[in-house]
């Protein structure tokens, strides 16, 4: 009996969730009317915010704790493709509750593209090089993530601006199923290379490997750094079985895809109330989805783990082009949903300097604090031209 009270206290994220779940779709619909009044539906919207981020943690620790049984990168994929089912299933929603959400798409995935190659990247980096100086990666497995999300991203995000077969920045019937085709080929090749073929690139470095630290270590030292990572690792986790990590990932993450519709509309509703910027519901989107990812590249950089955060960063940021794209795209031709791809002059400057910038970074085989700074700048400007484009 007590193994049963203490399951239930360590899926508490579950639980609420479920409840959360329950309560609006059974009698709490009626505060979510724009006749509930402001307040009422402010208190919704961070009642339904920290649910579903709390549950969104959940997911991650599951996923963390599969990554420990599993080994990388099978980790870190679990996670991106549970991350990813989140925003796919919040960026529908939110299309899907009316108003004007055409760019909706466009707006998360320029979001998740910043908040992650400039927020995210810049702050790991910045936290690990103040700590350590310089941190080694492996060269080969960024390279890898960065051949394949800069032709994608540019095929996704500014290609559509420039294509003539619509009257506006979006795609034709037949670019869309031919562009849902190649992404996801482009995407499985790369998996197949991640999690079969080349699985060495997206493994944290040997000291020895050819890799210069930072600091000089003795023989001793290297092996009790080792050491002390591998314990970090597993020091806040507790382990338990594939199958009931996996179930419960997939529990925790269904409160999150079916509470998207109720919390679309608090969106919706919000961003009008308050004369907000259209984009500050694809920021929203991301925030809720990569916060748990955030914390977790931010934990492995101050760790030395600095791959663990390449993995991560890189990971979502491919995987928000590589499936997000085909899965709204597919989407849009089902429930008949009109989107606009095409990025505006302003953003897509942003975004090439942001690639051309990660190529820089992730060019050499150690980072420093300097890159994460200038990342972190760019981050500050995507915010500045969201409220003052």
């Amino acid at each position: 009996m007590s193994g049963f009270w203490n399951t239930l206290k360590r899926e508490a994220c579950f639980l609420a969730g479920a409840a959360t779940t329950a309560f609006f779709f059974l009698a709490g619909a009626d505060l979510l009317l724009p006749t509930s009044g402001l307040l009422v539906q402010m208190f919704c919207f961070i009642w339904l915010f920290g649910v579903m981020l709390w549950c969104a943690f959940g997911v991650v620790r599951h996923a963390d704790c599969l990554a420990v049984i599993l080994g990388e990168p099978y980790g870190t994929l679990i996670l991106t493709l549970s991350v990813i089912g989140i925003e796919v299933s919040l960026i529908v929603s939110i299309m899907l509750t009316g108003g004007t959400n055409e760019p909706l798409a466009r707006d998360t995935m320029l979001a998740v593209l910043n908040i992650v190659l400039n927020g995210m990247v810049g702050i790991s980096l910045l936290l690990g090089g103040l700590k350590y100086g310089e941190q080694p990666f492996n060269t080969q497995g960024a390279r890898s993530f960065l051949s394949v999300l800069i032709p994608l991203a540019t095929f996704s995000l500014i290609l559509p601006r420039y294509t003539t077969s619509t009257a506006d920045p979006s795609l034709s019937t037949g670019q869309q199923i031919s562009f849902a085709v190649m992404i996801s080929l482009l995407y499985a090749i790369f998996l197949a290379t991640q999690s079969i073929r080349h699985k060495s690139f997206f493994i944290q470095p040997k000291p020895h490997s050819g890799v210069a630290l930072s600091f000089l270590m003795a023989k001793d030292e290297v092996e009790d750094d080792k050491h002390a990572h591998d314990e970090d690792d597993h020091h806040d986790l507790e382990i338990y079985s594939t199958g009931y990590h996996a179930t419960f990932l997939i529990l925790t993450m269904l409160p999150i895809v079916l509470l998207s519709k109720k919390f679309a509309v608090l969106v919706d509703f919000g961003i009008a109330s308050f004369h907000m910027p259209a984009a500050f519901g694809g920021v929203l989107v991301a925030l809720l989805v990569l916060t748990p990812e955030g914390l977790g590249s931010f934990r492995a950089a101050l760790s030395n783990r600095l791959q663990r955060s390449v993995n991560i960063c890189l990971g979502s940021a491919l995987a928000t082009i590589g499936l997000t794209v085909p899965a709204v795209l597919i989407a849009a031709g089902i429930f008949d949903i009109h989107i606009v791809l095409g990025v505006k002059d302003t953003d897509m400057i942003l975004l090439l300097l942001t690639l051309i910038l990660s190529m820089i970074t992730f060019t050499g085989s150690r980072t420093n604090a300097l890159q994460g700074a200038v990342h972190l700048v760019l981050f500050i400007f995507y915010f500045i031209l969201i409220f003052q484009p």
